[in-house]
């Protein structure tokens, strides 16, 4: 099944065009990796999947709800922002808290606060955490609610190796679980272990849509990293740039 269907997106901001054309589909029980350098859209194309930013023209649809239509799709999706913006007042408690009361929906936070080593943490202030803690947060508002989609953007930037392993662990979990998860990493060995298919967009068009291993067989490369350098390379000198 297609839990994300893009069609004919495009983006422009001003006379800037970031998203020319893309056409994706994201299936059901795959882990889906969204690559490109700084400025080459995936950003974009998240926030205009998750109704942060209004496309220019294109459809999306999202577990069969065209996005234009409502925002009933976004009960769908967990997302994991890459730098959170918590209110500093409140304390892990008060905002897990906060969040379960938006959703209206049966929470497994106590898992993921065991799972993340949180429990010490639940009556500090959001204000004195430290950059990996307020993380761990982060994936506990992320993964605690029953998606059918998951959106992370850069998940394990500031987890320590422990918290990374256990978090890579569940994604791999709600893989199996028939979940569909997309992620955005610049980390090339991450994105081998966990990625089923490789999306690769530069100049807001997608270049390649397979599996890592077919990226470095098409590229003739060894490794993700420079099949990707290879590539850019290439298109770079082809448009002249």
């Amino acid at each position: 099944m297609d839990s994300i269907i893009v069609e004919d997106l495009y983006k422009r901001f001003g006379k800037n065009e970031v998203l020319k054309g893309i056409n994706l589909r994201v299936r059901s029980g795959e882990i889906t990796a969204i690559l490109g350098p700084n400025a080459s859209g995936k950003t974009t194309l998240m926030k205009c999947i998750l109704g942060l930013v209004i496309p220019t023209s294109g459809k999306i649809t999202v577990m069969g709800h065209d996005t234009r239509k409502g925002v009933e799709y976004r009960r769908y999706i967990g997302y994991m922002p890459q730098i959170a913006r918590f209110p500093e007042n409140l304390t892990v408690r008060e905002l897990i808290d906060m969040v379960k009361d938006i959703r209206g929906e049966e929470a497994s936070e106590e898992y993921y606060v065991n799972l993340f080593g949180l429990e010490k943490f639940l009556d500090k202030h959001l204000s004195v955490l430290s950059g990996g803690t307020r993380q761990k947060v982060n994936a506990t508002l992320a993964l605690m609610f029953d998606n059918a989609v998951y959106m992370l953007d850069e998940p394990t930037v500031g987890f320590d190796p422990v918290a990374s392993t256990h978090f890579k662990d569940e994604v791999i979990k709600l893989k199996k679980a028939g979940k569909s998860i997309v992620f955005t990493s610049h980390i090339m060995s991450e994105v081998e272990e966990l990625a089923d298919r490789v999306v690769f967009l530069l100049g807001g068009v997608i270049h390649f849509d397979g599996t890592p291993s077919r990226f470095k067989e098409q590229t003739g490369e060894s490794t993700l990293e420079r099949a990707i350098a290879r590539l850019m390379k290439e298109v770079g000198v082809e448009n002249g740039v």
